[in-house]
């Protein structure tokens, strides 16, 4: 295909468009479904069990997912307490803002800092009707 090729139509457009507009709809309603059996759940077995039941020929379940993670700022502060320094990752990395404050009073100019700026792209679609509705 060359770039000047167009196979793009405008009845490609439009069933993108209403398709889009039809996926937002039915993720609004699978959320509220999704709302409501949580409710049935969080009065049936409680708000962090699992729950099952059969209506109809179909089985709803509840799964639930634990997550644990340490509160930094109290693990940070009872890790040096007890002088476990070693348990203490230290993470050195560039700070954006203060880079890009530094550049702006003039405190590094970018040919100092060429070559490391890293540029990422990533395409999106975004299809709009232009006739009112």
């Amino acid at each position: 295909m060359k770039k000047n090729d167009s196979l793009i139509t405008g009845e490609m457009l439009a069933k993108y468009y209403e398709l889009n507009k039809k996926k937002k709809e039915i993720d609004m309603e699978m959320n509220e479904l999704k709302e409501i059996f949580h409710h049935y759940f969080n009065n049936l077995v409680g708000p962090n069990d699992i729950g099952e039941i059969t209506i109809s020929g179909y089985k709803l379940q509840r799964q639930i997912r634990k997550t644990e993670k340490y509160n930094e700022e109290v693990t940070l502060k009872r890790l040096e307490e007890l002088q476990m320094n070693d348990l203490i990752q230290v993470v050195k990395k560039p700070d954006d803002g203060k880079i890009k404050s530094a550049l702006n009073l003039g405190l590094l100019n970018e040919k100092q800092l060429e070559g490391c700026l890293v540029t990422t792209y990533s395409p999106a679609i975004a299809v709009k009707t232009l006739a009112p509705r």
